[in-house]
């Protein structure tokens, strides 16, 4: 898909490095708008590495990252989410004493343009903008089922229900691109299936791209429009579920020969 105008995620000849060793070794991909793309491999395949890379924690040491043809790979993290990207944490980077409400209001803050000093006057720039994020904020609380947790504080939440939380405060941003890190660690059987229905229901409403890196390789088949698979810290596939479940070097590196059989 190089070069795919159509793209809204473009990552081109990514290159990570610490010290001597290379996590990533020259990775390209793209991600189409309204599209779902599952990123997968095997432990120490450089997944969250470029994860991270996206999401600009880490900058690359070559190559470039762009978003809607903007290159974004030399910005600061706290850029990202101004600029239509959110992202959610395999291990939950939730404020634990703040309720669930509170937690997903924070996730608003990224988009406020009136500033801290027309917060801090309550100017009516900054009131309207608190009562828009107040409103999506109770839209997704009904989405994601959490209304009847929304005054409780998060701790007191089993893991899926926090995840949804998470999941909340990355929406309410109204990112373009929603980067999901193993969403479905943790979670049972049936937490899985609705989560796979949420993430199309996600995409429809809002109207954006979802990029995740999971090991549960079922949802991942299942949700995905297109799949990249790493092996090593390069890409060994790329394209639809079937075509990556039946690429011979995706069957030996992570899927095993059973499910090659299947």
């Amino acid at each position: 898909m190089s070069g795919n105008s159509a793209a809204l995620l473009e990552v081109r000849d990514i290159v990570i490095r610490f010290g001597g060793v290379t996590a990533v070794g020259g990775v390209s991909f793209d991600v189409g708008r309204h599209q779902i793309c599952g990123l997968i491999g095997p432990n120490g395949a450089g997944k969250t590495s470029l994860f991270n890379c996206i999401s600009g924690f880490y900058r690359p040491s070559e190559g470039q990252i762009s978003l809607e043809g903007q290159k974004i790979s030399d910005l600061p993290r706290h850029r990202m989410m101004g600029l239509g990207i959110g992202r959610t944490f395999q291990n939950l980077a939730l404020f634990r004493s703040m309720t669930v409400r509170q937690n997903v209001l924070a996730g608003a803050h990224s988009q406020g343009k009136a500033g801290f000093l027309a917060a801090a006057l309550r100017l009516p720039s900054s009131t309207r903008e608190a009562r828009e994020a107040e409103e999506r904020a109770r839209a997704l609380l009904a989405m994601l089922d959490l209304e009847q947790f929304a005054e409780i504080p998060v701790a007191g939440l089993p893991f899926g229900w926090q995840k949804r939380v998470e999941l909340a405060r990355a929406l309410i941003s109204r990112p373009k691109l929603l980067l999901l890190d193993e969403p479905a660690g943790g979670l049972n059987h049936s937490e899985v299936d609705a989560l796979a229905e949420l993430f199309h229901d996600i995409r429809r409403q809002f109207d954006l791209s979802i990029l995740l890196v999971e090991h549960h390789m079922n949802l991942v088949m299942r949700v995905s429009d297109k799949v990249v698979a790493l092996n090593f810290g390069r890409k060994i596939a790329d394209g639809t579920p079937a075509e990556v479940r039946a690429t011979p070097e995706v069957i030996s590196a992570y899927l095993g020969e059973q499910a090659h059989a299947a």
